[in-house]
């Protein structure tokens, strides 16, 4: 399977796709707009999250009668507007589970060597307080886990799973070659970007917060941090193409639209993170950069209105965990480094034994054979 470069999906302003995209029509529209824009409550900053669904296994459509409110009402974290889009939705709630799941490890990945290493704490909140702090933190898990929706969303239209969704029907790019053929079934991430978006922005968009208030800028960080996520999926996919013919000869190849691997997506959402803009609420209502000398953010970009707390110690109030007991690496300077990972407290040495496969034979036919080897390794860990 090749990749093609030729091709790049734009992206979609509010609901519109790219030209020649028909949108995958949603049953009972005008009950979807209605469960968003009925439900203007107000959440407590301390509320459980739809991210829950990560950590609470969801049933599966077959198990459960379409329509049926006890499923929707039994599931941890959403806000009203997201539970009623359950309710007309169900059988996507198992796939935005999955989602939120991919999104966490995700997380879990890139900021493995930081002092917040994207640590969940419980089932229902998730990540704990710390998710209260306006932060570069929480702008990066906002916009990963909305990535893991519409990744997770668009692969289920793909392989049938999804009743109000099937493969993409991106129109054929321009400059695809004449004699290869645009078909196959693609990742559908057209329906992936708009169903995420109706979903989890809906707790951000039904709270009706005081115009220039610190809890309106937070509403609005969340949403462009949301918005960057899903563009990130949609950004990074691309055209994928598969050869055929007589012993290989390529003489033929079929082209369709294809997710880029969710570690790509992972990867441009920390660069993301690295360069993340400090904004603040303006009195009209709209966020502002802290900073005037620096370029706007567009909607690809992540910003945030707190500065993080540096994670050294461990603090009910913040949601820190601290780094004592974290593993350091003695030789690093970076942040994976003991100096900085235990913010100068210094570290404790052991010793460790480490078996690995080693000595690795292939023998006809078909296997390899390997042997066990143990090192005893030397390790550190904060104080």
């Amino acid at each position: 399977m090749q990749g093609a470069r030729f091709w790049k999906p734009a992206v979609p302003g509010v609901f519109p796709g790219p030209r020649g995209v028909l949108w995958p029509t949603m049953p009972g529209l005008l009950l979807l707009a209605a469960a968003l824009f009925s439900s203007w409550a107000q959440l407590p900053a301390e509320a459980s999250s739809w991210w829950s669904l990560a950590m609470n296994p969801v049933q599966r459509p077959e198990m459960y009668i379409i329509g049926a409110q006890p499923v929707c009402s039994q599931l941890p974290g959403l806000s009203p507007g997201q539970r009623k889009l359950c309710q007309l939705y169900q059988e996507h709630m198992a796939y935005i589970g999955e989602g939120a799941k991919t999104g966490i490890k995700e997380c879990q990945y890139q900021f493995r060597q930081r002092r917040w290493n994207c640590s969940t704490v419980d089932n229902t909140s998730v990540f704990g307080r710390v998710m209260q702090i306006g932060s570069r933190e929480t702008a990066f898990t906002h916009a990963v886990s909305a990535a893991g929706v519409v990744n997770a969303i668009s692969r289920a239209c793909r392989e049938g799973e999804l009743s109000t969704c099937g493969c993409s029907r991106t129109a054929r790019p321009k400059d695809l070659p004449r004699d290869w053929l645009w078909g196959g079934c693609g990742d559908n991430v057209e329906y992936g970007y708009r169903f995420a978006k109706e979903f989890v922005d809906a707790r951000e968009r039904e709270k009706n917060f005081a115009k220039g208030s610190e809890e309106q800028g937070r509403v609005l960080m969340n949403l462009q941090n949301n918005e960057a996520g899903r563009r990130a999926v949609y950004k990074t996919a691309d055209v994928a193409c598969k050869c055929h013919g007589v012993s290989g000869s390529c003489s033929l190849k079929t082209c369709w639209l294809q997710l880029a691997e969710f570690r790509k997506v992972g990867d441009q959402l920390k660069e993301k993170y690295d360069s993340a803009a400090a904004v603040r609420i303006s009195r009209r209502g709209k966020l502002e950069l802290v900073n005037s000398r620096f370029n706007p953010p567009t909607p690809e970009d992540l910003v945030y209105v707190d500065p993080s707390p540096d994670y050294c110690l461990r603090n009910e109030t913040t949601g820190s965990l601290g780094t004592q007991g974290r593993l350091c690496n003695k030789t690093s300077e970076g942040m994976d480094g003991c100096e900085l990972m235990c913010c100068g407290r210094g570290y404790d040495q052991f010793k460790s034994v480490q078996v690995e496969r080693c000595h690795c034979k292939f023998h006809w036919c078909c296997f390899v054979k390997c042997k066990k080897c143990t090192e005893v390794v030397d390790q550190y860990v904060c104080k």
